[in-house]
């Protein structure tokens, strides 16, 4: 009994970390609606900063390719090194929300969630370059004293911790009650266009909320870092717990967004001698499964996860206009000989990158039919891929099942999972599915991918050379000048895109789009809303199986690395960038990829291969403020096309405004979708003004705004 009520004791120290991060998501999401899952890695930078200025008197700047550091001081001191530690977490966090999240809240929630993934990237890039990605551990902040609870015997910085964020909580929840600075913030959340007539500034009332988030996450991180390794990676997914408590809270109550928090980190803590007691539960990232269980919990108790906002809060603006490629044949005609071309015409590291590059651009076709095509934002796509990567290394590498039976086998495991998804998730969108699959792929990467008998272990899992009636199709083949693999590569890619572009007209394809553009419309005119999207999530899955395959076959041995939840959100990046509505911009992503063409140009020419992740993460941010739909995007044609932006407001009198409230429901009974503009007539693709608002002030924004997905 002892041990467990220590257990209980030590777990109160992650729990107040997740606490803390957990409150400042309460903050942002009440004063912006934004769910800023980069709020991990405001606190990962904040806290490496501050271990410098301790360890050597360094500021360190987030910024690379200028001189990144100033010495302040050779004896630096510990309110030295605290005070500017949380001041430029706050600084990074309002130049962030001034900067990006301010400009996008005109947009569609889920341009929030990519621009949030472009700034994880980019600070956990910029903390690698600048800091290392070894753990490092600190000097203790707090008094470790030995305390006596019970019989069981603790270090007290891990009460504190837990005193510190209660206290915190209280004097949070106290401002929002009895001040006025809170009772603003409060009447933001509740109706900004309200509290801006009344004469308080909604936009400065969230940034002092997204500051005071922000020193809130660095102040846990600083004070966590001594029990806890710093690491870029591990710091940056804290957000995940934290995001879990806070839906238990309904992203608005700091008392039960505290005690879920504290119950993770108490749970995972005794989770550790009940593996030691009990034998058949001792595997390795069960703790990892303890947040997915409660999001699961929180989504079947209400039905939704993400609590809907009023009226004058949610502004919806329509995705990208999918536009159905011009004559695809012609286009694969073409491209496939170019394509041939470039692999026997580029040698050494560009042909290697070309090669590694059309096996990613396969994962971010998946994007293309999830995203693009059904409006709906996975997380774990990656996660998804490394199914099917880690089965085809078990299948051809130790049971002997050769080529293409194994990577066949592979692709129907990775589909079975995104069925799985697909049901488990068949009531949620947009922003609820997004956090679902971002917990969920944190669970599988730790669970699943962290299990030596899945990946191998240090070692890693081999995956042998495709062969087929003798012909080595792999990278080491016989001949010269060996693009076998290159060609397997292009001859998929070129498969999957001709089907994915001829899936926009066929009609799987339209019901997809009629369910992007309005749920509710959809289900009216016949279309089974559930079964399109599960189907959408199947065959999405079973092209990230495909692509995962093929990583596995370039790389030759696969490791924890390779499949994760970071991996599947640097893919998401890229397809952003290069854009989710066409082949195109999946080809474009595909050149982006980590060994990709673009990174060893890069490399080879500007010597820059070191930035990749950084500049990618960078412009994922610049493109959803500017250029939502990606660089290759193709306006529909017909009239008034001109007149439309891809992510621009209907036009209208009241066109941004666009309510939403608890009475929003569609064909599903949760929260309705908005759609695009298209052509041809496609169902819940036509333009037109957007109809009078006001007279159904409770519908759906689908179902007042037709120009609005989610």
């Amino acid at each position: 009994m002892t041990t467990y009520v220590a257990a209980m004791l030590l777990g109160l120290g992650p729990g107040a970390v997740y606490a803390a991060l957990g409150l400042g998501l309460v903050l942002t999401y009440r004063s912006s609606g934004v769910i800023n899952i980069a709020h991990g890695a405001f606190a990962m930078f904040a806290t490496y900063q501050y271990a410098e200025l301790r360890e050597v008197g360094d500021l360190v700047l987030p910024v690379v390719g200028l001189p990144p550091r100033i010495h302040l001081t050779d004896t630096p001191t510990f309110g030295l090194a605290l005070s500017v530690s949380l001041v430029m977490a706050a600084l990074l966090s309002l130049v962030a929300y001034l900067v990006v999240f301010r400009p996008l809240r005109r947009a569609q929630p889920m341009m929030t969630v990519v621009a949030a993934v472009g700034l994880t990237i980019a600070l956990q890039s910029v903390a690698v370059i600048q800091f290392g990605s070894d753990n490092r551990f600190l000097q203790p902040v707090l008094p470790q004293k030995a305390v006596h609870v019970f019989g069981a015997t603790v270090s007290s910085d891990r009460l504190l911790l837990a005193g510190i964020v209660i206290v915190a909580a209280a004097a949070l929840w106290a401002m929002s009650r009895w001040t006025t600075f809170g009772l603003a913030s409060r009447a933001v959340a509740d109706d900004e266009e309200t509290t801006a007539l009344i004469g308080r500034r909604p936009g400065w009332i969230a940034a002092a909320n997204w500051m005071l988030a922000a020193v809130l996450a660095a102040l846990a991180g600083i004070l966590v870092a001594p029990i806890s390794a710093l690491n870029p990676t591990s710091y940056s997914l804290f957000v995940v717990p934290a995001l879990a408590a806070a839906l238990l809270g309904g992203l608005s109550s700091f008392g039960l967004t505290v005690l879920g928090a504290l119950g993770i980190g108490v749970a995972q803590a005794v989770l550790l001698p009940v593996q030691q007691d009990v034998s058949w539960l001792n595997q390795p990232g069960l703790r990892a499964l303890l947040p997915m269980i409660l999001v699961l919990a929180v989504a079947g108790r209400r039905g939704a996860l993400i609590p809907g906002r009023t009226a004058s809060a949610v502004v919806t603006a329509p995705l990208p206009v999918v536009v159905p490629a011009r004559r695809p044949l012609v286009g694969l005609l073409i491209g496939v000989p170019i394509g041939v071309v470039a692999l026997f015409a580029l040698t050494g590291a560009y042909r290697l990158g070309l090669e590694r590059s059309l096996a990613g651009a396969v994962v971010c076709l998946s994007f293309v039919v999830l995203t693009g095509y059904v409006g709906q934002l996975s997380l774990a796509q990656m996660t998804i891929a490394g199914v099917a990567g880690f089965l085809l290394a078990r299948l051809e590498g130790e049971l002997g099942v050769p080529f293409p039976v194994a990577p066949l086998i592979a692709i129907a495991a990775a589909a079975g999972a995104g069925l799985f998804l697909g049901m488990v998730a068949r009531r949620l969108r947009g922003l609820d599915l997004a956090v679902i699959t971002l917990v969920g792929g944190v669970a599988i990467q730790e669970a699943v991918f962290g299990n030596p008998l899945v990946t191998g272990g240090l070692k890693g899992s081999s995956v042998p050379s495709p062969k087929i009636f003798g012909l080595d199709l792999g990278l080491a083949g016989p001949g010269f000048p060996r693009v076998q693999y290159g060609l397997l590569s292009l001859v998929l890619f070129a498969a999957c895109g001709y089907g994915v572009a001829r899936l926009r007209t066929a009609g799987l394809g339209r019901r997809m789009l009629a369910v992007r553009a309005n749920e509710r419309a959809a289900a009216a005119a016949g279309i089974d809303v559930r079964r399109t999207r599960v189907l959408a999530f199947t065959l999405s899955a079973a092209i990230a199986g495909l692509g995962g395959c093929l990583i596995g076959y370039g790389q030759g041995r696969l490791s924890f690395d390779s499949f994760g939840v970071t991996a599947s959100l640097f893919f998401l990046a890229i397809a952003a960038v290069g854009g989710v509505t066409s082949v195109g911009g999946a080809l474009v992503a595909g050149l982006l990829v980590p060994g990709g063409l673009a990174f060893t140009l890069l490399d080879r020419v500007a010597g820059l291969g070191e930035y990749q992740q950084v500049l990618c993460g960078l412009a994922v941010v610049v493109l959803a403020v500017l250029r939502p739909a990606g660089l290759v995007h193709r306006s529909a044609g017909g009239p008034g096309a001109a007149r439309r932006l891809p992510f621009g407001p209907p036009r209208g009198p009241d066109s941004h405004r666009s309510p939403q409230g608890p009475g929003a429901a569609d064909a599903d009974g949760g929260g309705g979708d908005g759609g695009d503009r298209g052509d041809e007539g496609s169902p819940g693709e036509t333009g037109g003004p957007p109809p009078v608002q006001g007279a159904q002030p409770r519908l759906a924004p689908s179902a007042v705004n037709p120009g609005g997905v989610s």
